[in-house]
């Protein structure tokens, strides 16, 4: 029974997860006990839970991304930009001669020209990522704690320090189809994210390139020796990983109505909290979809429940800090059980 259920796919954190509900249901009945904190949560959790899975393959290969949170705010400006044509310098020119009506009609279709180029803008990020790593041989921590700072100076340097308001967005197709609300209640991002979610698990658990991934995360001279391409499964590894920020900035933009410079900013370590606590090594060689899943539910859940149960905010990094701690130290028994079962 035991060595059953240490197969289970995020057990640890599965548990976790639950206890912790259970914990603010308790603490902070009128919030946790109605459905619309969960609403809220699933629009939060969106284009985190994004980033965080990438982080998962990248983390599960033996390789580490700073970068995303400013792939995030350059996609973000991508979609802005598309939405704002008339205000952007270099597409002002798209506007002359347009009436308000014309500029109207104009947005409704460019911003579906903004959000594919979103999405390929943060893919060319991560594929120089993964350039700069693979080909030039930049330890991965050294090479995107750089573009940590080059992709949002860029996205800064574009939008000339401004923020920028995307009135009537709502009533685009885009935003209906991308950002709505499902039954008005379920947020449609949610919905596309854990389309994502069951796609990467599908990848890292039944692909070849996720098998792959696993044994770079292991031991990447032996994957050579395997008739692995190292350089080019790292390369597109890290072109996903920006695809991927490059999508949560679309829907980050896209349900704020607003796109701001330092958007995505606090990311970086919510999304690493997210992944380890759902029990990837940080080693390599392993990782889990599920447990990132449960791991950023964990996170942010912490983050709203504090606030409900009335506790002062500054213990949120002293209770999330802890929940990690105790999911990766039960994770490891459990792994260590399974050890010893097969052994025996």
């Amino acid at each position: 029974m035991g060595g059953r259920l240490g197969r289970i796919e995020g057990l640890a954190i599965i548990i976790v997860a639950i206890v912790v509900t259970g914990v603010f249901m308790v603490m902070a009945p009128q919030t946790f006990l109605s459905d619309r904190i969960y609403a809220t949560l699933l629009v939060t959790m969106a284009p985190l839970l994004l980033c965080a899975l990438g982080l998962t393959l990248v983390i599960a290969s033996g390789q580490i991304d700073l970068s995303f949170s400013s792939i995030v705010a350059l996609s973000g400006f991508v979609l802005a930009a598309a939405y704002r044509f008339e205000n952007i310098p270099f597409l002002a020119f798209l506007a002359e001669g347009s009436d308000a009506a014309a500029i109207e009609a104009t947005r409704a279709w460019l911003i579906w020209v903004g959000a594919v180029l979103a999405v390929l803008a943060g893919a060319g990020a991560g594929w120089i990522n993964g350039v700069l790593v693979a080909r030039l041989g930049i330890p991965s921590i050294i090479a995107t704690l750089a573009t940590l700072f080059l992709w949002r100076g860029v996205a800064v340097v574009l939008a000339g320090g401004l923020s920028y308001n995307l009135r009537g967005v709502r009533d685009t197709a885009l935003w209906q189809v991308t950002t709505g609300r499902l039954l008005d209640w379920l947020p449609l991002q949610a919905l596309w994210v854990g389309l994502v979610a069951v796609g990467l698990w599908f990848i890292l658990n039944r692909h070849r390139f996720g098998e792959a991934l696993l044994f770079l995360g292991d031991n990447a001279e032996v994957a050579r020796v395997m008739g692995i391409d190292v350089a080019a499964t790292r390369i597109r590894l890290f072109t996903l990983m920006g695809a991927l920020a490059g999508l949560a900035g679309v829907f980050l933009t896209a349900e704020n109505i607003t796109f701001y410079t330092n958007q995505g900013q606090g990311f970086l370590l919510l999304a690493m909290a997210a992944v380890f606590i759902g029990g990837t090594s940080i080693y390599g060689g392993s990782g889990s979809i599920t447990g990132t899943v449960l791991g950023a539910y964990i996170v942010l859940v912490v983050q709203a429940g504090i606030v409900a149960a009335g506790v002062q905010g500054f213990w949120n990094d002293v209770v999330i800090g802890l929940i990690f701690i105790a999911a990766v130290v039960f994770h490891l028994s459990l792994e260590r059980t399974e050890r010893a079962g097969g052994s025996s």
